[in-house]
């Protein structure tokens, strides 16, 4: 662990859509008298409740409201980023640590929480497979060039020491030159955690997205798109935040009849899932221990299960 690491470990609970974490985080957070801070970047928008699965009812257990954190902190329409997720993170962790309380990470925005585990989120920046097709076809001194003509903070601290992590480099510093609002990731030390994971069977998870999914339909998702429409928010604004918000707006602007905007966004959530899943598994290989919760345990068991290994880990 990194030197002068914070006093109060920072406890992670993280999963795909539709595990239960936000369940399972409230449970826990009876338990450990903890505050939860939300990793999940479209949560954070003020308006966009249904479509996010923002239930902000579920953080009320046995009569007591578990304090939470980063949602509705955006109004809807502007644009929230990993850099902002990293200040807005210190500050309630200080608060919540400040009062003697436990922080707990919940969430399934993979790139935002190792972004904050590993001290900064180049690991997350996305392959470019048309550039490494380019890049595999120039000798090293060319490669080198071309990664000495990028002005970004991470050219100062890039692994170039094989031709691998050379067009990796090359691959971050172009990501970055093209995405300034991400450049600011900054080396920092780790905070001191421990992280579970759930990760329900496939064909669990997949029955839980369409019954929420069609759930979330009868009761008002169409509508919370319409009105943000209705407010002034363009189309291509909602189709940023992707999934609901995308294939809803295709449907309200008639690009799509409502069969194959329900088809299409049922198809998309199941493969984000598995997609957060693969980022999960990469996060392993990347040095992040995560304690994968036995799917045949109940929310309570796994609830006490935490508890005692914190208390466990917190005291070493």
């Amino acid at each position: 662990m990194a030197e002068n690491k914070p006093k109060v470990p920072l406890l992670v609970i993280l999963g795909p859509t539709a595990s239960g974490k936000t369940h399972l985080s409230v449970k826990v957070a009876s338990l450990l008298n903890g505050e939860i801070i939300s990793a999940d970047s479209r949560q954070v928008y003020r308006d966009m409740d249904i479509g996010t699965g923002k239930d902000l009812a579920e953080y009320e257990l046995d009569g007591r409201q578990i304090p939470y954190h980063l949602i509705d902190i955006r109004e809807a329409g502007e644009q929230y980023n990993v850099n902002e997720f990293q200040h807005d993170f210190e500050t309630a962790y200080e608060t919540i640590s400040s009062r003697g309380n436990v922080p707990i990470l919940c969430g399934g925005t993979g790139f935002y929480i190792l972004s904050l585990l590993k001290g900064h989120a180049y690991a997350a920046i996305p392959v470019n497979e048309k550039l490494r097709a380019e890049l595999e076809e120039l000798p090293k001194d060319l490669l080198l060039a071309r990664f000495a003509s990028y002005q970004t903070t991470y050219q100062p601290i890039a692994d170039t020491s094989t031709r691998k992590r050379l067009i990796r480099a090359i691959e971050i510093s172009d990501f970055l030159t093209h995405n300034p609002a991400e450049e600011a990731f900054t080396e920092k030390p780790a905070y001191d955690y421990i992280v579970f994971g759930l990760n329900p069977r496939v064909e669990v998870r997949r029955d839980r997205i369409s019954a929420r999914l069609r759930t979330r339909l009868e009761h008002g998702l169409i509508e919370e798109v319409k009105a943000l429409l209705e407010r002034g928010l363009t189309a291509e604004q909602l189709i940023y935040y992707g999934l609901e918000y995308k294939w809803i707006t295709l449907y309200l602007t008639g690009a799509l009849h409502y069969e194959e905007m329900v088809s299409r966004l049922e198809t998309e959530i199941h493969r984000f899932a598995k997609r957060q899943m693969t980022f999960f598994r990469k996060m392993e290989k990347d040095g992040i221990e995560i304690q994968w919760l036995d799917n045949e345990y109940n929310t309570d068991e796994q609830a006490q299960r935490i508890f005692r290994q914190y208390q466990q880990y917190s005291t070493n």
